[in-house]
């Protein structure tokens, strides 16, 4: 070992394998960064004097005899009003072309909330979507994910989301991302004239995977700011989650742990459940609600990843492609926001929830309606109705490119009532009917 500008340099590796190595140091700490042949590590375990540290690029064509240099401190990020409208990677760098960041410097990755300065959530995050705000509407401090196969355009969402959403602050996480991708998300802030508000960590298809494993608590630092520092209201995007625990699985995998479920490490409940539990509203009017993608593969939402999700969050939103109308729709049936009843009816108009449970339960039987027609039985004109209001309601209202607002959308589907049902058929309480049903 020697010393150089108060710096820590080893040059004699024990041991190397595709992602780590071992050296043997004194006074490290847990996540500490350090750079090994010049290249980005961290400090994954330690056993006495033995230190493992995880490479993001790999080691390959690293030798025996490379330097070690340790930072003597865990991956920061500096905070401050300056992070807004600006796009950095996972080690907080920016990669917009702007300059480099003033402010505190802060340790990513701290713990969640004490329990004690938490408040029950009960605002509305409105976010355009009809699909999401007239069924499965969310709020804030609430953590909830999109479950969607790889193929549908779930960052196309996230962006909506991000442009339509009433909220202080909106910080995307960005891991995997292809160059498409990223430049869409850049190309749609700075178009819409959002990006003021919007901040953006990134991890690409073309930068290290291990890498990804860095972004959420980059994000979820930068939004802890915001509302504790600012008591802003931060919505945090998440995209994707899968990928994020491919990349547990990946370090896990190359240190030679026990694979759990689906080959991921048997800490991925306690991994995303550190990360999602950074959800809250406070009582002085910040919050951080987190909604994330989690991709799923041919459907399977009983992949340790998704199923864990499932027992973390607060609900979830599916995606679906509706064939009748040929577009993406959130499913009425396999969402839920179990938060919702929170603000329905009371942040919103009355009538909120006698609308979205008559809703559902016609779209319900247009269901029953379509197994009776495909296994060859006669439709009665309520069932016929049924399919036309099924078709309409997806069209206008759960269609992931229906933004209006909450109010509109009740408008709406008060219409659709009228235009395929009697009052008595709806079955809404008559004050809601007197009010809003349609006059001839």
């Amino acid at each position: 070992m020697r010393m150089k500008i108060f710096q820590k340099i080893y040059t004699k590796l024990e041991r190397i394998t595709k992602a780590t190595c071992v050296v043997r140091a004194e006074n490290v700490g847990y996540e500490e960064l350090a750079t090994v042949d010049g290249r980005a590590a961290q400090v994954v375990k330690i056993l006495g004097d033995e230190v493992t540290l995880q490479v993001f690029k790999g080691t390959e064509g690293i030798p025996t005899n490379a330097e070690v240099i340790f930072t003597g401190k865990p991956p920061t990020l500096k905070v401050g009003e300056d992070l807004a409208g600006r796009f950095f990677n996972a080690y907080g760098q920016p990669i917009d072309g702007g300059p480099e960041l003033e402010g505190e410097e802060r340790e990513i990755g701290g713990p969640s909330v004490n329990p004690v300065k938490r408040k029950q959530p009960s605002e509305l995050i409105a976010t355009g979507i009809a699909g999401i705000d007239l069924n499965n509407t969310l709020v804030t401090g609430q953590k909830i994910p999109f479950f969607a196969d790889p193929d549908q355009p779930y960052n196309q969402v996230m962006a909506m989301v991000a442009l339509s959403a009433k909220a202080d602050k909106i910080i995307l996480g960005g891991m995997g991302l292809l160059n498409d991708d990223f430049l869409f998300f850049r190309n749609v802030f700075e178009n819409a004239g959002a990006i003021h508000r919007i901040i953006s960590f990134v991890n690409t298809t073309e930068d290290p995977p291990v890498e990804r494993l860095l972004i959420p608590d980059m994000v979820l630092t930068a939004a802890e700011f915001f509302a504790v520092d600012k008591h802003e209201k931060v919505l945090v995007l998440l995209t994707d989650m899968t990928l994020y625990a491919d990349a547990l699985s990946i370090v896990s995998n190359r240190m030679d742990q026990i694979p759990s479920k689906d080959s991921m490490p048997g800490s991925l409940y306690s991994d995303l459940a550190r990360l999602y539990e950074k959800a809250v509203q406070f009582e002085d009017g910040g919050s951080i609600t987190i909604v994330a993608v989690t991709t799923l593969s041919g459907g399977d939402i009983t992949h340790a990843i998704p199923d864990n999700t499932g027992y973390i969050t607060e609900g979830q939103l599916f995606l679906r492609r509706n064939t009748d109308i040929g577009k993406v729709i959130i499913d009425p049936f396999r969402s839920l926001s179990r938060l919702k009843n929170l603000v329905i009816g009371k942040k919103t108009r009355a009538d909120h929830p006698q609308v979205m449970n008559a809703a559902i339960r016609l779209y319900a039987d247009s269901v029953n309606a379509r197994t009776k027609q495909e296994n060859g039985f006669d439709l009665t004109s309520y069932d016929q109705r049924t399919l036309d209001f099924a078709k309409d309601y997806a069209e206008k209202l759960l269609a992931i490119d229906v933004n209006i607002s909450t109010e509109k959308m009740l408008d709406i589907a008060w219409d659709l009532f009228a235009s395929y049902f009697s009052i008595e058929e709806v079955a809404v309480k008559k004050e809601f009917s007197d009010l809003y049903w349609p006059s001839v």
